[in-house]
């Protein structure tokens, strides 16, 4: 496993990150039960994964709590985990300031831990990316409190990376960006420049770069928001990425080592449904993409993708 530096923090975290999103979701995503869980965690950190990206809206609350209970007995120090505010399970107003202060304060008791390594907003309202705000006060107070070390937010487009950079004092940001999402790129030169944490969400575009999926496919769960059309072109586009992987890499480690190209990003948050998957995953670290092979997924996205963005 190779190592990133984390933001402004002395930690360094995996390049392959453990994506917490799965644990104790039997019901959207046939994630592992309790057991087979806290067994997936201990495995990945034995294997040398040490970052943890969860939320309490992660299966009505249960990831949170599953990786408090599989974390306890490692060293805090050589851990590092993100958690989020905003989405909170049975709330409509997630992003009050004083359910931020209460969500941070619950996660702090379920994550069995006495300080959190950051802090993000889910996807919020691009009002709110304002220090000025009433969001990132309460943030920024807690950081002074010592009980997280870090802020920042889960976003999705460059312009919204660039208004967390321009207004607020984060220092961390979670980006949606894989092989068919990548507007935020184009934010990457100012992310280094400010030394940004930087966590990238959907690597595998919600199971799409895997290449399990094809034309005829259809979904059920959160998934079935793709119309036929929109399975159709993503069909297209993966028989493209197909063309330019070759024979010697799977479809899974072809998308994480072109995540892994750019040194703006400092680790990928890869949901794992067992262990076997979770070796696979922890692999693409090893891999490293020839600058040619990013140019051309580059070139892919910039001349088919972003004049006509796809739907997430």
């Amino acid at each position: 496993m190779n190592y990133r530096k984390y933001g402004k923090s002395e930690k360094l975290v995996s390049e392959i990150g453990f994506g917490a999103w799965q644990l104790g979701n039997e019901k959207d995503w046939d994630g592992p039960k309790y057991e087979e869980a806290i067994n997936l965690v201990h495995t990945a950190v034995e294997l040398g994964c040490n970052f943890f990206d969860t939320a309490p809206n992660y299966a009505e609350g249960k990831s949170e709590m599953i990786l408090g209970e599989a974390l306890k007995d490692f060293n805090r120090e050589k851990i590092v985990i993100n958690t989020k505010v905003g989405h909170v399970p049975g709330l409509e107003n997630g992003f009050d300031p004083y359910v931020i202060q209460k969500t941070i304060e619950n996660s702090l008791k379920k994550l069995k831990t006495d300080y959190l390594d950051s802090v993000i907003l889910h996807n919020p309202p691009l009002e709110l990316l304002d220090q000025k705000s009433e969001q990132f006060k309460v943030l920024e107070k807690m950081k002074s409190e010592g009980l997280i070390k870090a802020y920042g937010a889960s976003l999705d487009f460059s312009k919204e990376v660039d208004r967390l950079i321009e207004r607020t004092y984060s220092e961390v940001v979670e980006i949606l960006f894989n092989i068919f999402f990548q507007d935020v790129r184009k934010s990457f030169n100012k992310l280094k420049e400010k030394e940004y944490a930087v966590i990238v969400k959907v690597p595998l575009d919600s199971g799409w770069l895997t290449g399990k999926h094809n034309k005829n496919s259809r979904f059920t769960g959160i998934r079935s928001r793709w119309s036929v059309n929109d399975i159709e072109r993503r069909a297209m586009l993966v028989e493209k990425v197909r063309k330019i992987k070759g024979e010697n890499v799977s479809m899974v480690h072809e998308a994480l080592s072109f995540i892994l190209s750019y040194d703006a990003i400092s680790t990928i948050a890869v949901g794992s449904k067992n262990i076997e998957q979770l070796k696979e995953n922890l692999k693409a670290s090893d891999i490293k993409m020839d600058i040619e092979k990013v140019k051309k997924y580059e070139e892919l996205y910039d001349n088919e993708i972003a004049p006509n963005p796809l739907p997430w």
